[in-house]
């Protein structure tokens, strides 16, 4: 089993930059594979980008391709999510989540309690 904490959000303008960390606790944590996901209000949790338990692939939503960069330090186990350029439509609670179904938009049955990123225009 393993417990998940995000951290990182909060409030900034289009354009700017965020980081959001995602500190797993117990053993297992470099076994698994690790995504973020988001919801919006009134709207559905989503994906948005998923790492291997390696890190040595990802893969992420169209919607934030290029713009948003998921990595993680297993030695930490940490994973992160760089979020570069961002926009009002990316204002949601982002979740961390473990044991992603790999080459899905899937999540595992692990979640983190969430963190608000607000953008304004």
């Amino acid at each position: 089993q393993v417990q998940l904490v995000e951290s990182g959000g909060g409030l900034v303008q289009a354009g700017e930059s965020l980081r959001l960390s995602c500190a797993a606790s117990g053993r297992t944590f470099s076994r698994h594979d690790m995504g973020w996901f988001r919801q919006a209000p009134g709207k559905e949790r989503e994906f948005v980008a998923a790492i291997i338990w390696s890190g040595g692939s990802t893969y992420y939503a169209d919607s934030v391709m290029g713009r948003f960069t998921i990595s993680r330090d297993n030695a930490k186990n940490t994973m992160y999510l760089q979020m570069n350029n961002l926009k009002p439509a990316d204002t949601a609670v982002y979740y961390c989540n473990a044991g992603v179904q790999w080459g899905s938009t899937t999540p595992g049955n692990y979640w983190g309690q969430g963190t608000q990123v607000t953008v304004s225009s």
